[in-house]
């Protein structure tokens, strides 16, 4: 009994279905985007808003560094995007990068601002525009 693998491989019908291959781009094209939208996109805003607490540090905020080190800042060096800052009652100075604050301990105030957000895609509702066109 002398079977060949081979004459059956080849016996085999060879079409292939167009609508797996297609599933499957479907399926990765999704996994992509719930990475992106999951992971992506976070830590890119999370880094845009320490970008932005760093560059609004102003003299006399408190702040925690990385490190852990709190204190008060005293002078701002942006030639060497580094900060000043004092520690404890005995007022020792350190020098620190930017880079190294992890939080801004001051809270400032931030003026309200009366912009109502929209529903839907910057659609407004219609009792929204009546109220507008009234005053």
């Amino acid at each position: 009994m002398n079977v060949n693998l081979f004459d059956a491989a080849a016996a085999a019908p060879t079409g292939t279905d167009g609508g797996s291959v297609f599933m499957i781009i479907i399926i990765y094209a999704a996994v992509f985007a719930l990475l992106y939208l999951f992971l992506i996109r976070p830590k890119s805003k999370r880094q845009k808003q320490e970008q932005k607490m760093r560059e609004n540090l102003d003299i006399g905020d408190e702040i925690t560094t990385i490190g852990g080190i709190m204190g008060r800042v005293v002078a701002i060096r942006d030639d060497e995007d580094a900060i000043i800052i004092e520690t404890g009652s005995d007022r020792v100075k350190m020098k620190l990068k930017r880079w190294c604050i992890s939080t801004v301990d001051t809270e400032k105030e931030v003026p309200e601002t009366k912009e109502k957000k929209s529903r839907f895609f910057g659609k407004k509702e219609k009792k929204d525009e009546k109220k507008e066109e009234k005053k």
